[in-house]
């Protein structure tokens, strides 16, 4: 059984306890095409589901979260390393775990400066290649690597898919085999029609670490 038809069956099911006003809910998390899956998959899934997006952290909790911790240990940031980290981050959870993980271990005294955060920098990035992303980049083919590397070089997106097969040097058409196998993957999603963006955030950075010289 295909996994657009078991969220059939599982839509199926939850409509007949909704119409039978059972007390049951279901929490669940997915890429960003969730919602259009779902929609193909039930025509009334809009009906049963709350999609709410998770994107990054809003500056404040971003703040929060690298300074409500090291509180508790009478540890504090200066404004100069926030700014720093949150710039490196763009304020999405994980990266920020990162960088004040490697911030903390690199300041010798609080407050953390901006000098400690600025040295946490390679580190971090250092961790997040070689933990987060690259498991990534090794499953792909090598099409969907140079795809993935023209996105990245127009930026963090979203992009067109004429601005990416144009820098393919290919006609859109040729590339849209690729483009689908990628979100498929999970690795792009469209946020609209004709539009490209990553699954994962940093991952343009990376593409260009990674694949420097690609053309």
């Amino acid at each position: 059984m295909s996994q657009r038809t078991q969220f059939a069956s599982l839509i199926t099911a939850l409509h007949k306890c909704a119409q039978n006003q059972l007390p049951i809910a279901l929490v669940g998390a997915g890429l960003p095409q969730l919602v259009g899956n779902a929609g193909r998959a039930k025509s009334y899934a809009e009906r049963l589901f709350e999609f709410s997006e998770i994107g990054p952290l809003t500056d404040a909790e971003a703040r929060k979260a690298l300074v409500a911790p090291a509180k508790k240990k009478n540890v504090e940031f200066e404004e100069g390393a926030l700014v720093e980290i949150l710039s490196h981050s763009k304020a999405y959870p994980y990266p920020i775990q990162e960088w004040g993980k490697h911030s903390w271990q690199c300041a010798k005294q609080s407050p953390i400066s901006r000098a400690d955060a600025v040295a946490a920098t390679d580190l971090a990035i250092t961790e997040l290649d070689a933990i987060f992303f690259r498991v990534r980049f090794d499953r792909r083919t090598p099409s969907e690597k140079k795809y993935l590397r023209a996105m990245a070089e127009l930026g963090a997106g979203p992009h067109r898919s004429g601005d990416i097969a144009h820098l393919l040097i290919r006609e859109v058409t040729n590339v849209a085999p690729t483009r689908s196998s990628l979100i498929k993957k999970g690795m792009i999603y469209s946020p609209s029609h004709g539009d490209n963006s990553f699954t994962v955030p940093l991952f343009d950075g990376y593409m260009k670490r990674v694949m420097p010289d690609w053309k």
